[in-house]
């Protein structure tokens, strides 16, 4: 019988996790995991040696107040673990837990592996010695974090990203507009400024700016709005009053891939958004603002050309990055008018993204079970 630690640190690690154990048990049907597990995985059939809520502590101060609890947990899971051997041990996300307790495991003889990367390519690359210390192999969910790993003597498997499989290759624009209430006819472009009230706070004001800049040029283009929650709405609707004139949106409660399938092209926060316009073959424009103390850190510590998943992806400018004090009208509607007309001209940029699309799309959880059972094999 096969014994498989897995500790998950949040919702999305809980999905992930819980799919990766489904593919593990129709290759081997009695494998038994137990660990750290969300609602998810305990259906899947996890052992909870801890839920998961114990670990998904978030923010800065937050882990700081639970920080005694969490080393506890952590100690407990390193001797649970070391006493009864698992044949292999899976970290998925939630590094600043993770990568410890794998790196202890792992000492102890214990194989390791690690599912989706930290940002290490990107910034405190310092954290490339702790992974090689810690973890036997790391499945990535993005082709060019396997390569920067490989170059870094890591060993690796790229797996492909769930969304990409899940995401179907063509979506019906029509049927979205009908369902979000939108006419068939006529332009369409999604505005997302982001999830949290932060995001929402510094790019609100830019992007009902934009959409106006854009009526004076395209009188017949309209706009849906999806929220991720009443408060990031409301902070949207208080910049669309300040515009003083009615606008030709269409505000909506979640739905956010639902807007993005009924519009023609999106202006958008960068996040995991934009890999879903991606996916969904939607050309697009990237907007980022930061908190300026934020920004000035960011500048000395990021270590990459680009910041949005479309770029990061393609190796080049893809699709426009508008960040900080270019945030403006001006500057989003020109590019984002751009776009649209690459969108209105079924142009090359649409083909860039479908090869991206098909680059993803590998069965993620499968061939993640695959890669664990190869390490259990050997």
């Amino acid at each position: 019988m096969i014994r498989i630690g897995i500790v998950a640190g949040e919702a999305s690690g809980d999905l992930l996790a819980a799919d990766l154990m489904r593919a593990v048990h129709e290759r081997v049907p009695d494998a038994v995991f137990e660990g750290v597990a969300g609602p998810r995985m305990i259906e899947a059939g996890c052992g909870a040696l801890y839920p998961l809520e114990r670990l998904s502590v978030m923010g800065l101060v937050e882990p700081l107040k639970h920080l005694p609890g969490l080393l506890k947990m952590r100690r407990g899971l390193r001797r649970h673990f070391i006493s009864e051997r698992p044949d292999v041990f899976i970290g998925v996300d939630a590094p600043d837990f993770n990568l410890s307790l794998e790196a202890a495991l792992k000492h102890a003889g214990i194989p390791t592996v690690h599912y989706v990367s930290p940002s290490v390519w990107a910034w405190r690359r310092y954290r490339l010695r702790k992974i090689a210390r810690s973890v036997d192999r790391m499945l990535t969910l993005f082709p060019f974090e396997a390569d920067f790993y490989r170059e870094h003597g890591v060993k690796v498997s790229f797996v492909g990203h769930p969304l990409a499989d899940l995401i179907p290759a063509d979506v019906d624009s029509g049927a979205a507009r009908r369902a979000l209430g939108l006419g068939e006819q006529g332009p369409v472009v999604a505005l997302l400024p982001g999830s949290r009230a932060s995001e929402v706070a510094r790019l609100a004001g830019p992007f009902v700016e934009t959409a106006a800049w854009c009526l004076q040029r395209r009188p017949e283009l309209r706009f849906v709005v999806p929220f991720a929650n009443p408060v990031t709405r409301q902070l949207f609707e208080q910049a669309l009053a300040g515009q003083g004139r009615a606008l030709p949106m269409t505000l909506i409660d979640g739905q956010s891939r639902e807007a993005m399938s009924a519009a023609d092209a999106v202006l958008l926060a960068s996040g995991t958004a934009t890999l879903e316009a991606l996916l969904l073959k939607r050309p697009m424009v990237v907007a980022y603002r930061l908190a300026p103390l934020t920004y000035w850190l960011a500048r000395r510590l990021v270590r990459t050309p680009y910041y949005s998943l479309p770029n990061l992806l393609a190796g080049r400018e893809l699709v426009p990055e508008i960040i900080q004090h270019d945030v403006s009208a001006e500057v989003l509607g020109a590019a984002l008018l751009k776009q649209l007309a690459e969108a209105e001209t079924d142009g090359p940029l649409v083909a860039e993204l479908a090869a991206i699309r098909r680059r993803l799309k590998c069965d993620a959880s499968h061939s993640a079970a695959e890669a664990v059972m190869g390490m259990i094999e050997r």
